[in-house]
């Protein structure tokens, strides 16, 4: 929404889950962002065209796909050439006293403070166990690699508990 904001991009939304839509569309009108389109579509099975776009990104969603390597390729099939796909992705970050105290607070307290928040018994448990079964970050670049993505890489940020994963389709 950043890129519509300050004019240089037209901005996409897609999301299987129709509640997320709306609550998208309320966010951008309601801070008066540039307006933008939403498809209620999986991410398995774009609604557009081959080369559609230039940058598609994903922020903590990816990891709720049913078959990584299938949206991988999706998202490759929708990419112009030399086009870039972002995805911004929760994981943990390695042993050591830090990972430590982050697996206790994610498996622990992150639970219970969405609970006593949102008065719902189940809410925040997923997060934990979606996190600790996804890729690590050097084996989602593999899988981006073997699909078909060149220059895959990652950066790791806010302490090794989140990671942006990058990779170009080729020309």
């Amino acid at each position: 929404m950043a890129l519509a904001e300050a004019g240089r991009a037209r901005v996409i939304g897609v999301d299987f889950a129709h509640a997320m839509l709306l609550l998208a569309r309320e966010k951008s009108a309601g801070e008066g962002r540039a307006p933008s389109a939403y498809f209620e579509a999986d991410a398995l099975r774009l609604p557009f065209a081959d080369s559609s776009f230039d940058l598609v990104t994903s922020a903590f969603g990816f990891r709720n796909l049913a078959n990584y390597a299938a949206g991988l390729r999706e998202t490759l099939r929708v990419l112009k050439p030399g086009g870039l796909l972002a995805i911004l992705e929760f994981t943990e970050p390695r042993d050591g006293f830090f990972g430590t105290i982050y697996r206790w607070y994610l498996h622990r307290v992150l639970p219970r403070v969405g609970r006593a928040i949102s008065g719902d018994a189940s809410a925040y448990s997923y997060l934990p166990a979606s996190v600790s079964r996804f890729f690590l970050p050097e084996e989602l670049v593999e899988l981006m690699r073997r699909v078909g993505y060149r220059q895959a890489k990652y950066e790791m940020w806010t302490g090794g508990t989140v990671a942006l994963h990058t990779g170009q389709r080729c020309g």
